[in-house]
């Protein structure tokens, strides 16, 4: 679900005076990268992988557009370079390429042995990405409940293979978001995560030690977005602890959406995120990426 057009450009010239102060102070900044493309597919990001230990890259737009690219960094690790290939277009569920609605991909997820998921908010759907066509999984019951515009915006999948997904919305300030996990051909919906305030769920990922990892996003219309990342461990029980490991302050960054936990080379573990431009001249598109540990 995205901030009306009108809330972005007001907030966006408000927040564009503490930007660069933001940047300066944030502890474990690595970099903020922009995204430069002719191609006007290449905008609206909402999720993002990185792979061959920091050399690649796969971004999701929310108008059904999947983007390779391959980074240059320098010896500190920082993004220097992007190179992107031209957009791969996804289909709506009927096989075509459908309305923007039915092309809304939010979530992106790549299991260890190179199979692609990606989850849809507009449809509410999760698929298993061949490069000629999707294979999508059976719906949770739970699906039918979703909000529009606000369902299945983050995705993940651990060592073992068993995915997690959660909507934008859980319906009210008090109310628990529903964790859907998805192994051997079934879903469970047993778990919840807990909410904290205003902060919504757009992006998730898993580290190499099983650690469960949720980037969320506040708005406000005069102070622009706030993030933060929380970290659980999966227990038999559900997810344990939900400590908040990094925020940013309301103007800080732009519109960071999606998630992509890694480790360097020089053996740091690193969140890449995407800012999701809407689209908009006046928002930035962005690779940002902090120094966890």
């Amino acid at each position: 679900m995205q901030p009306r057009s009108g809330q972005l450009a007001l907030t966006a010239a408000l927040a564009a005076g503490i930007t660069l102060t933001a940047f300066a102070q944030e502890p474990g900044l690595l970099g903020a990268f922009a995204i430069r493309s002719e191609h006007p597919m290449v905008g609206g990001l909402s999720a993002v992988e990185i792979t061959d230990g920091g050399a690649g890259l796969v971004a999701l737009s929310d108008r059904g557009a999947l983007i390779r690219g391959q980074i240059t960094r320098n010896g500190a690790g920082r993004v220097v370079a992007l190179a992107l290939a031209e957009p791969e277009l996804l289909n709506a569920m009927d096989g075509s390429r459908g309305g923007r609605a039915a092309r809304d991909s939010e979530g992106l997820a790549i299991a260890e042995d190179g199979r692609m998921f990606l989850s849809f908010e507009g449809d509410h759907r999760v698929v298993l990405h061949h490069a000629h066509g999707d294979t999508i999984l059976p719906a949770a019951e739970g699906f039918t409940a979703l909000q529009p515009n606000a369902s299945l915006e983050a995705l993940a999948v651990d060592a073992e293979g068993t995915l997690y997904t959660l909507p934008e919305q859980s319906g009210d300030l008090d109310r628990d978001f529903p964790l859907f996990r998805y192994a051997n051909g079934a879903w469970d919906e047993s778990w919840t995560i807990p909410r904290v305030g205003r902060f919504l769920p757009v992006g998730a990922d898993f580290d190499d030690q099983g650690r469960f990892y949720l980037l969320e996003r506040d708005f406000s219309l005069l102070f622009g977005f706030a993030n933060h990342i929380r970290r659980f461990e999966v227990t038999a029980e559900g997810m344990a602890g939900g400590e908040v490991i990094w925020q940013s302050p309301h103007g800080g960054f732009s519109n960071l959406e999606g998630l992509s936990v890694w480790r360097d080379g020089q053996g740091r573990l690193v969140a890449s995120m995407v800012s999701d431009d809407n689209f908009s001249p006046i928002l930035p598109t962005e690779l940002v990426e902090i120094i966890l540990e």
